[in-house]
């Protein structure tokens, strides 16, 4: 059987244990709420298609095609 000591030990140890899954949960609950910072500061597709639209990599049919297909009409 375990003794006082015994006890107040092992309830330590869950305690140290529910503490960290409660940090670990609140950092992840952040990270998705605010989200990952987009690659090369590019917000959405349509800002990238405007981009290349901007360097002259597509045309202007292309650029509406692509703008309809992202749903942006």
């Amino acid at each position: 059987m375990m003794t006082g000591i015994g006890w107040g030990m092992s309830l330590a140890g869950w305690s140290w244990m529910v503490g960290g899954l409660l940090v670990v949960a609140v950092v992840v609950l952040a990270v998705r709420r605010h989200g990952a910072p987009s690659p090369a500061g590019v917000a959405t597709p349509l800002d990238a298609l405007r981009e290349r639209y901007a360097r002259g990599e597509i045309s202007d049919g292309e650029f509406e095609q692509a703008r309809r297909a992202l749903g942006n009409a």
